[in-house]
């Protein structure tokens, strides 16, 4: 069954920066990847609605990593929606304890400027699930695949479709142009992880901030 993505694009800190969610909807079922901070619970909501998105039909939502600009309304959504809840477990901590910074390599950008921005800390939440490398992704209606990809976290993780569609969370970017991630705690990691892709057939890569951007773009 063909699979249509959604771009849920939610705007933080006056405009100033964004953060994408993914709705994936194969037929009348659907698939969430990220949730964006709980300020911007209302826009998630509204489009999931405008969708026809419901608690009867979201399969499950998926989390790319810990960061508080992916996980913030995972307790919201898991508590109204119903919906299974799965992540990396290297990163479940940052969910259990709320804080992105959680067992954590830091730079001064998570050291300082994360928590001045109020974005190191988020509501608590238990995922139901832990994922791993390989892990098949069909029973719940979305025809792809778990990729390990440490770097931005050590939990970090890629889904990649059928269809060679790469959702990266931050790993890569694409706010001016298709690049790594600006926030890189661990950069060997992030290499390893951007090498271990390229034995993979990816056509579009699906940021957690900036534009979609065709693959070959970046390699």
């Amino acid at each position: 069954m063909s699979q249509e993505i959604k771009t849920i694009k939610l705007e933080m800190f006056a405009g100033l920066a964004s953060v994408n969610c993914y709705l994936v909807r194969t037929g009348n079922e659907f698939v969430l990847i990220d949730t964006g901070t709980s300020k911007t619970r209302s826009k998630l909501e509204k489009n999931l609605q405008e969708a026809g998105c419901k608690p009867e039909n979201l399969n499950l939502i998926l989390i790319t990593h810990g960061d508080s600009d992916h996980i913030g309304n995972c307790a919201y959504l898991q508590d109204k929606y119903g919906a299974k809840i799965a992540m990396h477990q290297k990163d479940s901590g940052m969910a259990e304890h709320g804080d992105m910074l959680w067992n954590r390599k830091s730079n001064i950008i998570s050291r300082i400027i994360m928590p001045f921005m109020g974005l190191n800390k988020s509501e608590r939440f238990t995922p139901d699930f832990f994922v791993v490398d390989g892990y098949n992704l069909t029973e719940y209606g979305f025809d792809a695949r778990i990729i390990h990809i440490p770097g931005h976290s050590s939990g970090s993780i890629g889904i990649l479709t059928k269809e060679g569609d790469l959702f990266c969370g931050d790993l890569f970017s694409n706010t001016k142009k298709p690049a790594i991630n600006s926030i890189m705690p661990d950069e060997k990691a992030a290499n390893d992880s951007i090498e271990k892709l390229r034995k993979f057939n990816i056509n579009n890569v699906y940021p957690g901030h900036g534009n979609p951007f065709l693959w070959n773009l970046f390699t």
